[in-house]
């Protein structure tokens, strides 16, 4: 066991364990565009253009975005390769999740 996992990563790995996240950018896309997806996590160290591609489109279909950890922090999380890109589509999972990044960033600053 390494030390303190977040417990934001530890929301999104229980959530895909429950089939309630996409990952990739196709996917997250999809489902973003499908209406449903209620949280997108995108990768800090995602390229630029992938960074504005997910905010424009998150902004226009008011879903919330957050840039958070790197790719293969991600990926682990979902017990895959790297993820620059992820959708949340549980409610209740993305309201803890997005719960635990803010708590995150409040420790922080």
């Amino acid at each position: 066991m390494r030390l303190k996992q977040s417990k934001a990563l530890s929301l999104i790995s229980l959530a895909t364990k429950a089939g309630k996240t996409v990952s990739g950018e196709f996917s997250t896309e999809k489902e973003t565009k499908s209406g449903r997806a209620e949280l997108v996590i995108v990768a800090e160290d995602a390229s630029d253009n992938t960074k504005k591609k997910f905010q424009n489109m998150c902004d226009f279909y008011e879903v919330p975005i957050y840039f958070y950890k790197d790719k293969d922090t991600l990926g682990h999380a979902m017990g895959k390769e790297f993820r620059a890109s992820l959708a949340v589509l549980d409610a209740g999972f993305a309201k803890g999740i997005k719960k635990q990044i803010e708590d995150e960033r409040q420790t922080m600053a």
